[in-house]
Parts: C-alpha cells; sequence; structure tokens
C-alpha cells in the first residue's frame, strides 16, 4: 500500500506543473522517477515518453501508466494515472469558477505570459536532453531531421512518422550487424 501511495502521490507533485503538458514535465519526470527513486532508467523513460506519444491520451498520463505498471503491476498503474491527472482535475475546476471573474485583470493576463515563457524553456530543455540522448550517430540525425522535415511539410500523423523511422533504424542497424558477422 505504501508503495501505490508513493507512485501517487509522485506523480500527483509532477502533475501539479501541468503547464506546458508532457514535454514541460519531462525534465521532471526524468528527474524523480530516474534520478530520486530509481524505478527506470533514463532509456526506458525515454521509450515510455516516444510509446506515450504514439497512444491515444496524453503522453504525461501514458508515461505514468507505464512507469506504475512497471513497478506494482495493474493496481500500480491506476494509483500513477489517478495521481498523474488529480492536479489537472483540480487546477481545471479551480479556473472554471475562478478565471471568468479575474482573467481581464493585467495580473493574471501577465501571470500567464510569464508562465507561457518558462513553459518554452522547459520545452528547450526536454528536446536538448532527449535530442544529447536519442540523437548518438549520422543515421540519427538524417532520422531526426527527415522527421522533422515531414512533420513540419506534410500532412500526416506522428504516428506514421514514429513507425517509419523505427523501421528505418531497425532496418539499418540490421544492416549493419549483417555486415559485421
Amino acid at each position: 500500500m505504501k508503495d501505490l501511495w508513493n507512485l501517487f502521490v509522485t506523480f500527483c507533485r509532477i502533475g501539479g506543473f501541468t503547464f506546458g503538458g508532457g514535454y514541460a514535465m519531462l525534465p521532471m519526470l526524468q528527474k524523480e522517477v530516474v534520478e530520486k527513486r530509481q524505478w527506470a532508467t533514463e532509456d526506458e523513460v525515454l521509450d515510455y515518453f516516444a510509446i506515450g506519444q504514439c497512444t491515444p491520451g496524453i503522453i504525461f498520463v501514458n508515461t505514468a501508466t507505464f512507469i506504475g505498471y512497471k513497478q506494482k503491476g495493474i493496481p500500480g498503474a491506476i494509483a500513477a494515472t489517478v495521481g498523474s491527472i488529480f492536479p489537472s482535475v483540480c487546477i481545471v475546476m479551480f479556473i472554471a469558477a475562478v478565471l471568468n471573474n479575474f482573467a481581464e485583470l493585467a495580473v493574471v493576463q501577465h501571470a500567464f505570459a510569464g508562465i507561457r515563457v518558462v513553459v518554452s524553456v522547459l520545452i528547450i530543455n526536454a528536446v536538448k536532453g532527449l535530442w544529447k540522448k536519442s540523437v548518438v550517430d549520422k543515421l540519427c540525425v538524417v532520422i531526426a531531421a527527415a522527421s522533422f522535415l515531414v512533420s513540419v511539410w506534410v500532412d500526416i500523423s506522428p504516428v506514421w512518422i514514429v513507425i517509419a523511422a523505427a523501421i528505418l533504424g531497425i532496418a539499418v542497424s540490421s544492416g549493419r550487424e549483417a555486415k559485421k558477422s
């Protein structure tokens, strides 16, 4: 029961920083799950995050579910998932109840402008961390560049881009292994 509570509280704390979504949460997720609690390795978190992007739903919630399941099976998945959405539900309910009365105040508008700037920095840091771990050779640079260009210029689901990149990575790696043999 204590382990389930720890999953809930940990993901609840991370979920409290809902501004910016999953990408903005990645640095905190890595610090809590990888460094502090050692529930997963950096590579596992990156894999969970990649899978979380491809599956329906919110990236952070999907990632929390995967980590919770790894730790304590279905009860762990439920505890982590509920913990990850609990702060968002509370914040949305509070904002819906209060914001209409204060949305026009300059201080509220400035606060949200400041939050947007911080979220942008968090996202840039997350991308930088993902880049360092994922782009390790020339092939990865080519796949990353091609994926970026396709996502910008072609109206295609990101799922297909991820699948194509995975197939390309597997094919090239298999070809390299065959040459070594």
